[in-house]
């Protein structure tokens, strides 16, 4: 397992692969995104599941640059939308303004204890043969906005209020976010597990 010391994010989002790089510094690994590696494709997320959907896309970078990959898939959960956007949180719109329209548009008119929600994040991780190694998981509680605040972020970060700091994601710095965040919650879950998994797999990092 010494190729675990380069790790590729499984993403073309860059918001996200700078996230993930961030939250991930430190660990005994090379993190590298999918930005060099124009010709991969990832696959259609047709996972019932966020595991299911990290999984297909951790497995799918493995097997197709035989290296270490790590995949997240993550999604806002808003019970008032009977849990949409959910698992296609990234597939409602085309860009984040229009995303952001669209959310927003639909709990118009809704008072503050209908618009409660929750980010999800789950991490899968992968070998160079496509093996999945293991799933890791976290989650945020927060409330939607009636309007945008912040300009950090991506995604629905802008209205994403987490109250016990009374900021939007976009109005925190990535240290702040990345402290609360489910991706945050989710790579430190999956931190307190690389030393034992490199031990496991007979690493030399």
């Amino acid at each position: 397992m010494t190729d675990l010391c380069r790790l590729l994010v499984a993403s073309h989002n860059p918001g996200k692969a700078q996230e993930l790089a961030a939250l991930l510094a430190g660990l005994p690994v090379a993190v590298r995104s999918l930005a060099g590696y124009p010709q991969v494709r990832l696959p259609q997320e047709t996972g019932e599941t966020f595991a299911e959907n990290a999984s297909l896309k951790a497995r799918a970078v493995s097997q197709a640059l035989h290296e270490w990959a790590l995949a997240d898939d993550s999604g806002l959960v808003v019970p008032a939308l009977d849990g949409a956007p959910g698992l296609h949180s990234s597939r409602v719109a085309a860009t984040d303004p229009e995303r952001l329209a669209w959310l927003l548009q639909r709990l118009d008119g809704l008072p503050d204890p209908s618009r409660q929600a929750h980010f999800l994040c789950v991490l899968a991780l992968t070998d160079p043969r496509g093996r999945l190694i293991g799933t890791w998981e976290g989650r945020v509680e927060g409330r939607i906005l009636t309007a945008p605040r912040g300009q950090g972020g991506f995604g629905y970060d802008p209205v994403f209020l987490y109250e016990p700091a009374s900021l939007t994601f976009a109005e925190m710095t990535p240290e702040e976010k990345a402290a609360v965040s489910h991706r945050g919650q989710a790579l430190r879950a999956f931190r307190a597990d690389l030393l034992h998994l490199l031990e496991t797999e007979g690493a030399d990092v």
